[in-house]
């Protein structure tokens, strides 16, 4: 009885219920927010890394598959997100002279990408937003062998800013 006590204290905690909306695992969706349409990210950074429209898009739509009810359409939704790569680029954060006789070489470097957001949702305008949302990640030695790694670890922390901004209202 305790063990099962416990679960629905658990449950409670994940999952509750309010009049308009309803929280899933801290996200606040109101409850007529049913579908969202989201549209593919191009990249239009000066920079184009081939394949970074696509992971970041995906990574967009399984995000929001994963941890909201909201279903995803082709067409219209009730609410909608779209936007662009518009930042992609990376460059030295800590310059180091290795020798007096040379010039000096990066020690680290930073990885920057910027995305331009518009979420909007009509039934309720105060949850709209257009942002341009950007993460860093700081690495060393030859960006080519990391990319992908380094990518994927920055578009995670563009997503959940992205997603706290439109279904927890932060």
């Amino acid at each position: 009885m305790k063990r099962l006590l416990g679960i629905y204290l658990v449950l409670g905690a994940l999952i509750s219920v309010s009049p308009g909306c309803y929280t899933l695992s801290g996200s606040v969706v109101p409850k007529a927010m049913t579908t969202i349409h989201i549209d593919f990210f191009e990249n239009d950074a000066p920079i184009v890394v081939s394949n970074l429209s696509q992971i970041f898009t995906e990574a967009l739509k399984e995000r929001i598959r994963s941890t909201t009810s909201i279903s995803i359409v082709a067409g219209e939704g009730k609410a909608n997100m779209s936007g662009a790569i518009v930042g992609y680029s990376y460059a030295p954060v800590s310059i180091q002279a290795s020798d007096p006789n040379k010039p000096p070489i990066a020690n680290a470097e930073v990885l920057t990408i910027t995305v331009k957001v518009k979420f909007v949702y009509d039934a309720d305008k105060k949850l709209n937003f257009d942002q341009t949302f950007t993460k860093t990640v700081n690495f060393t030695g030859d960006i080519n062998s990391q990319e992908q790694n380094l990518i994927k670890g920055v578009v995670k922390q563009l997503i959940d800013d992205i997603f706290n901004k439109a279904f927890n209202n932060w």
